[in-house]
């Protein structure tokens, strides 16, 4: 009798193994995302998968899917433990079948040859594997074609991206139903980092890690702290790669303010931690204006087998969005044309920052030393800058111009003999864009280019060495002798310059046009008597006088100071 219940005991555990699934215990482990031309594998596009773990799993229920949407179940099947099988369209199924075992599900997901994101899912939803594959990850110009399989080297490291994966190097394609032609030992050993975040409203906050990360530490409160006097108050991992974890705090983020995020603890599924001083800034973005988003670097006529690309500096204080930002050229009628978004997901860009725009990161690494490679967003289809002149356009989210270069190739240095691969640069980030003068050919000990990184030919303009005061800073003009005029005295190093000075009020209005174009000494001052531009008495309160030095040579600096006018009116 105690033999029986044990065997009906045993028997009531076998579906509980043979449905129990942890992650990664079945893996994607072969992906025939574009089967033209064919090489050797019938037309068909499918993926393989894997049980990586020591127990037989039923797949019952399960789906696959991509970032558009999801298949249906799968059927009754129990995968053996390190064993394959091949998961395709019903209309495949025949031609597969001769490399392995095959099931089919229905709306199996239409594979794109680029790239795409992939995940399983158990029955109960949970995802088991997601992978997001890139045609890079062929590492191989001519497979990623088409006719080859994308193949998982070593399947027990599945979260290490692209460096865990490799085309097929079997004659036919692939190795469908079959061990892959690559498997080997690829050990993990490289800590998770964390690269950027992002917000969706004023109090979410995204991570975005540079692969997946364990989901339950992902979601750790205590494994995060935030700057700024703000507070974690949730954690989320984010399936289905769990390579971004989603923030909550406690009270929202302000505008024009940038915090620092920081984390302890993370590992990621080879449980190699990260480290500890791993850090990223984040804020609010907002919308770029004219003068703080501008073109900074420009290289139009690549060396052969290079590609152009364009340098953008923030130059403000302010937090964008590379998703909300845009780079154009002009057609032959002048119009506006070919315009691309420098990023299709949130890429914050923070005050001076170096952003370049290209066809091929990695291609600008072999021709130009590359300081920030992160800094770096591919664009397919890039706008065309001919050699020699054509229009590069900045563009905000609401489609404004916000800068705009029409270079030439005679804007190059004179005494250079070829100027196949010679980056332009803009000498001053406050130049004027169009002006031949504020810009000049890259340094030959830069390597003609510096991308992601500071002008080898920045240079701004010698600040002005000037003082404004205003004696006294509270005055009642009610012509009792005392203190009835305020005086604003200036003090300078050299000759040669002008003044502007305007007085507005506590609400930013100009009540008083003191001073237009007024030529400097050495030394000198101004008077005001609390009237505005008609003669009129001013009311009292806080008045703001602005004052602007400038020279012929585009020399200039700005000064704000404060008055209070205290007179009583009668």
């Amino acid at each position: 009798m105690k033999f029986f219940t044990l065997l009906q005991f045993a028997c009531c555990l076998l579906p509980i193994s043979l449905l129990a699934q942890n992650r990664y215990d079945v893996v994607i482990d072969e992906i025939m995302a574009d089967p033209t031309p064919q090489v050797g594998l019938p037309n068909n596009e499918w993926i393989e998968l894997k049980n990586t773990s020591t127990v037989p799993i039923n797949l019952q229920n399960w789906r696959i899917g991509d970032a558009t949407g999801q298949s249906g179940p799968m059927p009754n099947f129990t995968l053996q433990p390190d064993s394959f099988v091949i998961v395709c369209t019903s209309s495949a199924v025949a031609a597969m079948s001769s490399f392995g075992t095959v099931i089919s599900v229905a709306s199996f997901p239409s594979l794109n040859n680029d790239g795409d994101q992939l995940f399983i899912k158990a029955g109960n939803n949970k995802t088991i594997h997601a992978v997001s594959y890139t045609s890079e990850w062929y590492h191989n110009e001519v497979k990623k074609d088409g006719g080859w399989t994308l193949e998982m080297i070593d399947t027990k490291n599945p979260c290490a991206g692209s460096n865990n994966w490799k085309a097929s190097v079997n004659v036919t394609g692939g190795t469908p139903g079959k061990k892959n032609s690559i498997d080997a030992v690829n050990n993990d050993q490289t800590a998770p980092q964390l690269k950027r975040a992002y917000t969706t409203d004023s109090v979410t906050v995204i991570l975005v890690f540079d692969e997946p990360v364990d989901s339950l530490k992902g979601a750790t409160i205590a494994n995060y702290a935030i700057d700024g006097g703000l507070t974690i108050v949730n954690a989320i991992s984010i399936p289905p790669l769990f390579n971004q974890v989603q923030l909550k705090t406690g009270s929202p983020l302000l505008v024009n303010s940038i915090y620092n995020i920081m984390e302890s603890n993370i590992t990621d599924c080879k449980n190699n931690i990260i480290g500890p001083a791993n850090k990223v800034k984040v804020g609010l973005p907002v919308d770029a204006a004219a003068g703080e988003w501008i073109i900074n670097e420009i290289l139009f006529n690549p060396r052969p087998g290079a590609f152009d690309y364009v340098e953008f500096y923030n130059n403000s204080n302010k937090i964008f969005d590379a998703a909300k930002l845009y780079i154009a050229n002009r057609n032959s009628s002048s119009v506006i044309s070919s315009v691309k978004t420098l990023a299709t997901l949130p890429f914050y860009i923070l005050p001076g920052d170096y952003i370049v725009a290209t066809e091929d990161a990695d291609n600008l690494a072999i021709n130009y030393l590359v300081k920030n490679p992160d800094q770096v967003l591919v664009i397919s289809g890039m706008p065309s800058f001919p050699d020699d002149e054509g229009d590069i356009i900045a563009l905000n989210f609401q489609g404004n111009v916000v800068d705009e270069v029409k270079y030439k190739n005679d804007w190059q240095f004179k005494l250079i003999a070829d100027d196949e691969g010679v980056a332009l640069e803009r000498v001053d980030p406050a130049g004027i864009s169009q002006d031949p003068a504020n810009w000049h050919s890259a340094a030959s000990t830069a390597g003609y280019g510096t991308p992601t990184y500071k002008n080898s030919q920045y240079k701004q303009p010698a600040g002005i060495n000037a003082t404004i005061e205003v004696v006294p800073t509270v005055f009642s003009p009610d012509n009792d002798g005392r203190a009835d005029i305020t005086t604003i005295q200036y003090e300078m190093t050299e000759t040669g310059y002008s003044a502007n000075i305007i007085i507005f009020d506590a609400v930013g209005r100009p009540v008083r046009n003191l001073v237009r174009n007024g030529i400097l000494g050495i030394k000198g001052y101004w008077n005001w008597d609390g009237l505005d531009d008609k003669g009129l008495k001013l009311p009292v309160g806080p008045y703001i006088i602005f004052t602007e030095i400038f020279n012929l040579e585009g020399k200039k600096k700005k000064f704000k100071n404060t008055v209070v006018l205290a007179r009583q009116l009668k």
